[in-house]
């Protein structure tokens, strides 16, 4: 009895330790870590210097660097690179700020949203969607695909979630392979 008490102990203290310091998935070739916050560790991926010149454009840092929580569904450059020729420098232009603001901000959840979450509101929904609402007040939805979350902004264009749950200080990031754009 007293060695199944110490293995029940012991195999406890694995699971806690395990699930306490479960690493962050790392996002453009750089570790995230979950005590900084949202703009702290997307300057330092590789992936996303496109959005974080944007968020310093629109002037979105201090907001996203604030209490939150807030979920983001980061577009990757690669997703910047796909809309039209020359949209991006005309978005980053100082007088399209509002409208550069209203893309980015359509890319954010109050709250925090991890992916078990989206995942069991989708299969609570009657449409196998989960209808939701960005801080830009655009509408977003969510789906599976097989094992897949995608993303729908208003005109229907999907974004897969290719990295999910990347917890922060302040909310949690989900990677994205497209641009959000409101209608």
């Amino acid at each position: 009895m007293k060695i199944l008490s110490k293995l029940s102990i012991a195999a406890a203290a694995a699971l806690m330790t395990t699930a306490v310091f479960a690493a962050n998935p790392d996002v453009g070739g750089a570790a995230m870590f979950e005590n900084k916050n949202i703009v702290e560790n997307a300057v330092n991926s590789a992936d996303h210097t496109t959005l974080v010149a944007a968020v310093k454009a629109a002037d979105l840092v201090d907001t996203l660097q604030s209490a939150g929580p807030f979920t983001v569904f980061a577009p990757v450059n690669a997703a910047f690179d796909a809309l039209p020729a020359g949209t991006v420098d005309t978005l980053l232009k100082p007088e399209n700020k509002d409208t550069l603001t209203k893309v980015l901000t359509g890319h954010v959840v109050a709250g925090k949203v991890s992916a078990a979450d989206l995942v069991s509101k989708i299969k609570q929904s009657k449409d196998g969607f989960y209808h939701f609402q960005a801080v830009s007040g655009d509408a977003l939805s969510a789906q599976m695909r097989g094992r897949k979350v995608y993303i729908y902004d208003e005109s229907g264009n999907a974004s897969l979630v290719t990295i999910a749950d990347v917890n922060q200080s302040n909310g949690i990031i989900h990677v994205v392979d497209k641009v959000l754009l409101p209608k």
